[in-house]
């Protein structure tokens, strides 16, 4: 394992006693973090004059009249305002980063499809410079939907930074440790594990280990939140002090640097003389996290019966529609199988959300082969899809003892909107044509009895 990457003229808040980087627990907290002392107004939010020479800066992620219990904003207390962190704005293209609406004529995306790991580059490639959409859906202007994206990652971003003011943005590595360097501290993010990434906020990415592959859930719509637990109550699936918010740091440092910001689909640079990531305090319930997929505590049935793959959301982001997600994220992860008497992996079915797949490391029960880690699958809505034949006749067959779902991680990007193949999706990016075969094998059992095959 390499050595982590040095972050240049980084201070970090002087209560965290640990090494780099710092957290604090929980989910959607209020948190106040300083990185000097007395950094961080008490009693007020905008003083005449701040500590430091600092300048006070609400960001806002909600209307400012949003109810209480769902708005948010963070207070940021900052060497040089916003404003100075942006200048003339210049058009960029990024070819392989598409967003929502992005309906490709030439491109089928009725079907079931399935693709192998996208393959590293020579080419060197950044957080920005390596994202290949995969899939769009709904529509950025009216802030609803998503996009799937594979990253490729072979080289840091120097003096070079990036903020989406389209969307939330949702990383899960699959091989490759990250550095994310953000206004509101730095998070160090490992396989298996997930970040959130605010709609707005400026962040850097630095490569710890590569190169690095990951997939990425860029949100249009309303923030990812843990879902309601229902009759299941208080415990189990994300728990919420098992999130870790960045302890503030900053960068006091004059380069030349860049900024590219996504608005709209559209891509723009702006170049500055200074970091950006230049907040010395903040308090606020608006800011990044990272979460430990290991530490999900998956529920299931103890007696009969596969329960819905709800049961196993991590982060589920609302439309507006009770009970129907413009985003849920799903995870299976390794688990006890006990259920008497039942077919054990998902049932066949299909249903109003489309479902993007993408296996993080191990096998999937369901597809025990063709599915393998770094790759995806996409069955949109309405489509029919389930075990393939292998699965079917071990689930069958198996004797109903309690068993042990070992090595095994994989995830779905579900969304009430159809799923749109982009162009690398359907022609660079490595597709099984024989996917659709995997139920070849499913034979006529019916025989007239009631005894069955």
């Amino acid at each position: 394992m390499k050595d982590q990457p040095e972050t240049p003229d980084l201070t970090i808040a002087k209560h965290h006693t640990g090494t780099l980087p710092g957290y604090m627990p929980g989910f959607g907290n209020d948190f106040e973090t300083e990185a000097l002392p007395d950094a961080l107004p008490q009693g007020r939010n905008s003083p005449q004059k701040c500590a430091y020479g600092l300048y006070a800066e609400q960001l806002s992620g909600t209307p400012f009249t949003a109810p209480r219990g769902e708005n948010e904003r963070t207070w940021c207390y900052r060497i040089r305002p916003s404003v100075r962190h942006v200048g003339r704005f210049s058009r960029i293209e990024m070819p392989y980063w598409a967003t929502a609406p992005h309906v490709d004529p030439d491109v089928a995306s009725l079907g079931q499809y399935r693709w192998d790991p996208v393959p590293y580059s020579d080419e060197s490639l950044t957080f920005v410079t390596g994202m290949r959409t995969m899939t769009t859906a709904g529509d950025v202007n009216t802030q609803v939907g998503m996009a799937a994206h594979i990253y490729l990652i072979t080289t840091s971003m120097v003096n070079e930074y990036f903020y989406s003011a389209d969307s939330e943005l949702l990383i899960v590595p699959q091989e490759g440790r990250l550095r994310f360097c953000t206004e509101m501290g730095v998070i160090d993010l490992d396989p298996q594990e997930v970040a959130i990434l605010p709609r707005g906020m400026l962040f850097r990415v630095e490569l710890i280990d590569g190169p690095a592959r990951g997939f990425v859930c860029e949100n249009y719509g309303a923030k990812f939140d843990l879902p309601n637990r229902g009759p299941i109550g208080a415990n189990c699936l994300a728990n919420p002090r098992d999130f870790k918010t960045p302890v503030a740091a900053f960068e006091d440092r004059d380069a030349d640097s860049r900024v590219v910001i996504k608005w709209c689909g559209q891509f723009h640079e702006t170049s500055i003389g200074h970091s950006p990531l230049d907040v010395v305090a903040w308090h606020g319930n608006y800011a990044p996290c990272k979460y430990d997929l290991k530490t999900f505590s998956p529920v299931g049935a103890i007696l009969f019966d596969h329960p819905d793959p709800s049961i196993f959301t991590v982060l589920t982001a609302p439309s507006g529609v009770e009970g129907t997600a413009n985003i849920d994220f799903v995870l299976f992860r390794d688990r006890w199988a006990v259920a008497e008497d039942t077919f054990r992996p998902p049932w066949y079915h299909k249903n109003i959300m489309s479902e993007l797949m993408g296996n993080i490391h191990g096998i999937y029960d369901a597809k025990p082969e063709g599915f393998v880690p770094g790759g995806m699958s996409l069955h949109n809505m309405m489509l029919p899809h389930g075990p393939d034949g292998p699965a079917f006749e071990k689930a069958s067959n198996e004797p109903m003892e309690p068993a042990f779902l070992a090595n095994t991680m994989s995830f779905m990007f579900e969304t009430r909107f159809p799923q749109y193949l982009t162009e690398f999706a359907s022609k660079d990016a490595p597709l099984q044509d024989d996917y659709v075969d995997c139920w070849a094998g499913l034979k006529k059992q019916f025989n007239g009895t009631k005894e069955g095959a």
